[in-house]
Parts: C-alpha cells; sequence; structure tokens
C-alpha cells in the first residue's frame, strides 16, 4: 500500500472500535442482515440508503470489517467530540448549505477504493417513510466511477429482541449523466429493498 493510499485509509479509533461495536450491535439489537455477499472486500463503493436511527451508523460498521467513512452533520464536530469523529474517519458535512467540500473529501476517498457511507434522505425518517433523496451518492458515484450498493434497514431498534433487518442490494453503476434521474432509479432501488426487507420480521 503507498503512502497516499495509507494516510487516507488512517482512521485509527474507527479500526479499535469496530469490534467492540460490532459486538455489542449483535448482542443487543441482533440484527439479521442480507445480501452480505454483494459488499465487496477491496475496492470503492458508496453505501447508500435509509436512515431511521442514529443507531443506523452502528449496524453498517457492524455489517462489514472494511472502513467506512460516512458523511456526517458538521454539529458532532463542536467541543471535545471532535477529537473522536476526527479519528473516527467521518466527513463533516454543512447541512445549511450544499456543502461541495465534504463531496470533493469523499470522492478523495473513493478514488483510493475506500467505502463511503451516506444516507441520501439527510435525517432520520421520524415516521413520514422514505423521504425525498438528495443527490450526493450519485453525484459522487458519477464522478468517480464508483458502484452504489443501496441498502434499506427494516424494523425497530427493541434491545435483545429480533425484529431488525439490513438488506443490501446488488451493487451497480449509475449510467446517465442525468443525476436527477439516476437519483430516482437509486430512491427506487432502495423502495424495492424495503419491500423485501418487510417479509423478514420477528418470527422470519
Amino acid at each position: 500500500m503507498n503512502k497516499k493510499k495509507s494516510e487516507i485509509n488512517d482512521a485509527k479509533l474507527y479500526r479499535f472500535l469496530r469490534p467492540l461495536i460490532s459486538f455489542f450491535t449483535k448482542i443487543v439489537f441482533r440484527p439479521n442482515y442480507i445480501g452480505l455477499e454483494n459488499v465487496p472486500s477491496d475496492k470503492a463503493i458508496i453505501l447508500a440508503g435509509t436512515h431511521t436511527n442514529n443507531f443506523d451508523c452502528l449496524l453498517l460498521i457492524s455489517s462489514t470489517k472494511r472502513s467506512i467513512h460516512f458523511l456526517a452533520k458538521d454539529e458532532l464536530w463542536q467541543g471535545p467530540k471532535k477529537i473522536i469523529f476526527a479519528n473516527m474517519g467521518l466527513i463533516p458535512v454543512n447541512r445549511r448549505s450544499k456543502d461541495h467540500n465534504a463531496i470533493i473529501q469523499a470522492e478523495k476517498y473513493l478514488k483510493n477504493d475506500c467505502v463511503i457511507g451516506i444516507f441520501p434522505e439527510g435525517t432520520t425518517e421520524k415516521g413520514l417513510g422514505l423521504l425525498p433523496f438528495k443527490k450526493g451518492a450519485v453525484k459522487m458515484a458519477s464522478d468517480t466511477d464508483s458502484e452504489i450498493i443501496p441498502f434499506a434497514i427494516i424494523g425497530n431498534y427493541k434491545p435483545f429482541k429480533k425484529g431488525l433487518t439490513i438488506i443490501f442490494g446488488k451493487p451497480y453503476k449509475i449510467k446517465n449523466q442525468d443525476l436527477e434521474y439516476e437519483n430516482n432509479i437509486l430512491r427506487d432501488k432502495v423502495q424495492e429493498l424495503i419491500k423485501v426487507g418487510e417479509d423478514y420480521g420477528e418470527d422470519k
């Protein structure tokens, strides 16, 4: 691994905490993982899907041994928390404006075969169903020729009870320069995964 790639992958705290997060998530929330074979082990990918709860990041972290660089609201970098999130390899996003710097930074990771995690809704659903998608995921995919892996999280985070499912779709590349069109395709893929995932209830 060259120096440039080693530096851009540097997320020491993430690598230290990942096994602990995985253990906690699997013991407490007992998630059902579907489609893990769709997540490659060694190339640039964009994980893009539903955002239902603040624990969603923990669920994704637990799904793969690869470091995921999440795009996250910049409010998390306020105060002492800045040290934690900076060493987790997260990318701060200013949600009060179109943050081009966040996209540029994420694309640097993708160009070095890293994993980006993004919630295109931009916020948790709060019982309103699937919200409109922002175009950040499809723009990054277009700019870097990276694959998108849609995912959907179905169920509730009930401690020590089954019923939580995360399902990963097949990786794909966008084919059209019309980002609005591609964004609708991504949302449709996620919506379809939600329907599939709903077949896996507490008794499945």
